[in-house]
């Protein structure tokens, strides 16, 4: 295979620094599955429901205590 001569003759210094450029690239990694809502959050909802339920509960027990009357 004949070799292509380059338009361009690569020059490569003889004192000082040689640099070269790091161009990033994408990496892809496994995706991670995120829940929905948080712990936390969870938590906050069940507390807010019992403490409805507990109200609910002591609205029945003031209308039982008020209908005999």
């Amino acid at each position: 295979m004949p070799e292509v001569k380059s338009m361009f003759r690569e020059v490569l210094p003889k004192q000082g620094q040689l640099s070269m450029e790091d161009v990033p690239t994408m990496v892809l990694c496994k995706p991670k599955l995120m829940p929905l809502k948080s712990v936390t959050l969870e938590k906050l909802e069940k507390m807010q429901l019992e403490a409805q339920e507990a109200i609910k509960q002591q609205d029945l027990a003031l209308k039982e205590q008020q209908e005999p009357q």
